[in-house]
């Protein structure tokens, strides 16, 4: 996809190591932070841990979501529902293109198999997925920001958006 957007509350860590590991699966993507204050470094965790996945977290700084960033993503991707609601309040017309990460990782998960597709017409498989499935709960739809914590919530967190950014670049032709 050309644009993916990663977003969370402050662009220091999920949205940050979304974005440098979408970019180790080849995905252009950016990120950014409904509160971010602009300019700052990911934590030392978080870059430790894109190092050890292989991702490069050289030169990153965090920037806040507007408007105008959202409408440029053809792909939204947040932490929690929260996000995803301030999104769409933001950009209304986002509305069918974004998601929680989580979320988006089980509807990946529940489409037929079938040959990678590209951008367009994989979205249009997940928005049919995604009128079938239940709703998740805030359980399994937000995913727990390791800010402040230890390395291993730092890890638990990447290793889960790596497995959803994994799935996502087994189904997309680019």
């Amino acid at each position: 996809m050309p644009v993916m957007l990663f977003v969370c509350r402050a662009n220091l860590c999920r949205s940050a190591m979304a974005e440098r590991l979408a970019a180790s699966h080849g995905l252009a993507a950016a990120s950014a932070g409904t509160h971010a204050v602009p300019g700052l470094e990911m934590p030392s965790h978080a870059r430790a841990v894109l190092t050890e996945l292989g991702a490069d977290p050289t030169g990153f700084r965090s920037r806040r979501v507007d408007a105008a960033v959202l409408a440029g993503a053809e792909l939204v991707l947040t932490a929690t529902r929260a996000e995803r609601a301030r999104c769409v309040t933001l950009a209304p017309a986002t509305a069918g293109r974004t998601f929680t990460l989580r979320q988006f990782g089980r509807y990946l998960a529940a489409l037929p198999d079938g040959p990678a597709a590209p951008p367009a017409e994989l979205l249009a498989e997940i928005g049919r997925v995604r009128g079938r499935l239940q709703p998740g709960s805030p359980a399994d739809d937000d995913l727990t920001d390791p800010f402040g914590g230890p390395m291993d919530g730092f890890r638990d967190c990447a290793t889960t958006i790596n497995g959803i950014l994994s799935l996502l670049a087994g189904r997309l032709r680019r």
